[in-house]
């Protein structure tokens, strides 16, 4: 069973390292603190236009693959340890697919994760966003919240992130506020209510074994 997403209001609380985000839901917040949370969002959603789509694949491929995932979740982990490696080779690769990666953040830690892969830019992103699926046992295992934190810098670092750098970008609050309402917006537009879900050609899939997915993308070539 896929986790339910719980879309959340930010509020600009840091916590571990200071520049970290905690996410809470806006219906248990003090009144003060929901009203800024709602003056917050409303500037987000004026930002989340700033934040890019993560894509692989030609520009014109004949279908378009729409993957929202997070990387806390274990069945998003599962799908790019079994079946993301074919779809690049088969469809992206080869020019039939457009891959487009969407973040959904169930908690703080799947958006700190997702922090730290942009902040590597478009051209890292991807192998940032393998090496944090790959090790995700791991970084989550962590005691607390500091340990998981730095457990996600270290990934940063060994991408070749330079530590001021990667310091700057986890201290970005005002792009983790884009990104989270770029993320309620989108999976607001595409009904999206679990992880890993997939928008393909426009329309909606839940998650589902590679060879089921081949055979969805061959039907959507072939028509």
């Amino acid at each position: 069973m896929s986790k339910k997403i719980k879309l959340a209001a930010i509020v600009a609380a840091g916590v571990a390292a200071g520049g970290w985000w905690a996410m809470q839901p806006e219906a248990n917040l003090p009144p003060a603190l929901s009203a800024a949370a709602e003056a917050q969002t409303a500037t987000a959603e004026s930002e989340a236009a700033q934040i890019p789509d993560m894509v692989l694949g030609q520009e014109d491929a004949p279908v378009t693959v729409i993957e929202y995932a997070s990387f806390t979740c274990p069945h998003c982990q599962h799908f790019h340890e079994t079946a993301f490696d074919q779809l690049k080779t088969d469809y992206i690769d080869t020019g039939k697919v457009k891959f487009v990666y969407r973040e959904v953040y169930f908690d703080k830690f799947g958006l700190w994760a997702a922090m730290v892969a942009r902040c590597g830019g478009a051209e890292k992103y991807f192998g940032i966003s393998d090496m944090i699926y790959d090790t995700q046992k791991e970084w989550l295992k962590a005691e607390n919240e500091a340990g998981i934190a730095d457990n996600l810098r270290k990934i940063g670092l060994k991408a070749g992130i330079a530590p001021d750098a990667l310091d700057a970008c986890l201290k970005d609050n005002d792009m983790a506020r884009a990104m989270v309402a770029n993320y309620q917006t989108n999976a607001t537009k595409d009904d999206i209510s679990g992880t890993p879900s997939f928008i393909i050609n426009g329309q909606k899939y839940s998650n589902m074994p590679y060879d089921e997915f081949k055979q969805i993308l061959d039907e959507k070539l072939a028509n």
